[in-house]
């Protein structure tokens, strides 16, 4: 006889090999890329998996109320506004996170984006390809001896804080749930706003922050700023910083996430020279996609361990 194998859901295509090995006792079900509430539904009615693995889509209430044996929800990456935790809770099932695990790669873009904004990289490659030579009328910018303020001191924050300061940057940061730091200043948002050059997000978005960077703090920030968010979409109000770039009180803007992914065919963003657009790879490396995917397989697997569902090989009697 036979048993069955518990089985997994990942919303995505596919997971790393490293991750499959970790979860070989079970079958791993695949949802396709972008998943919707009603594909997402339609699977875990069909499957009823033990576990869900969240690279894609969102897990709203009505999914995991659907999922009658569900018991872990694991997030391929770290930011969780994508799953409903209070709707979890409210079921007994355990959200967590990958938190650190694509750390390095988000940090890295962060710095890039702020690099091709201080040097204007896509404009001048769009002209040089254009036939242009702008070497006579070009002034970049230089970050050495600049301030960068940085919102939200996790994984990410602190890893783009060491690389800013090997460049010589003075680095100033706020997170709400840091109060003491030996290595960092940290400061109150006000200050970030009048102080910093550059200001990087860092942060999860929550009911709290959502719109942070709006037209009363994009006012209150210094002249010429640029901005980065590598975090989440939501924390900005995307018509006051088309408005802030536009008027040049935001001298440019390097975005990596946004109110929603993927934007309209028609956002006003499309098309504005003075903001640099990646479709939110920052996390996205072939190690990071390798370390995410593992660090979401053990955590799955330790906490369905940890709620006494164990795997079970396939065993013939």
């Amino acid at each position: 006889m036979t048993t069955a194998r518990p089985k997994i859901l990942v919303t995505g295509a596919d997971l790393a090999a490293q991750a499959l090995h970790v979860l070989q006792d079970y079958e791993v079900i695949y949802t396709g890329a972008l998943p919707s509430e009603a594909q997402l539904i339609a699977l875990v009615k069909a499957h009823d998996p033990v576990g869900i693995i969240v690279r894609y889509g969102r897990i709203t209430r009505s999914v995991i109320e659907h999922a009658r044996g569900l018991k872990v929800i694991s997030k391929h990456g770290s930011g969780i506004d994508t799953i409903d935790v209070a709707a979890a809770k409210d079921n007994g099932i355990v959200v967590c996170a990958a938190a650190g695990a694509n750390a390095a790669a988000v940090a890295e873009h962060a710095l890039a984006l702020l690099l091709a904004c201080a040097k204007s990289i896509a404009q001048q490659n769009a002209r040089m390809h254009d036939g242009h030579w702008d070497k006579a009328r070009h002034k970049s910018i230089e970050l050495r001896n600049k301030t960068i303020g940085l919102i939200g001191l996790g994984s990410i924050g602190r890893k783009m804080a060491t690389m800013c300061r090997a460049m010589q940057l003075n680095v100033i940061a706020h997170d709400p749930f840091v109060t003491h730091d030996d290595n960092l200043t940290l400061v109150p948002l006000e200050q970030i706003w009048s102080e910093a050059d550059f200001i990087s997000l860092h942060c999860p978005l929550t009911d709290d922050n959502r719109n942070l960077i709006n037209e009363v703090t994009l006012a209150a920030c210094r002249k010429g700023i640029i901005l980065i968010n590598t975090a989440r979409g939501g924390l900005i109000d995307e018509t006051a910083l088309l408005a802030a770039v536009q008027s040049g009180q935001v001298f440019a803007a390097g975005l990596d996430s946004f109110a929603q992914e993927p934007p309209a065919s028609d956002h006003a963003f499309f098309g504005e020279s003075q903001i640099i657009l990646s479709p939110h790879v920052g996390g996205v490396t072939g190690q990071a996609y390798i370390d995410m995917g593992v660090a979401a397989a053990k955590n799955l697997l330790r906490s369905l361990v940890d709620s006494g569902i164990q795997s079970r090989k396939q065993e013939t009697a």
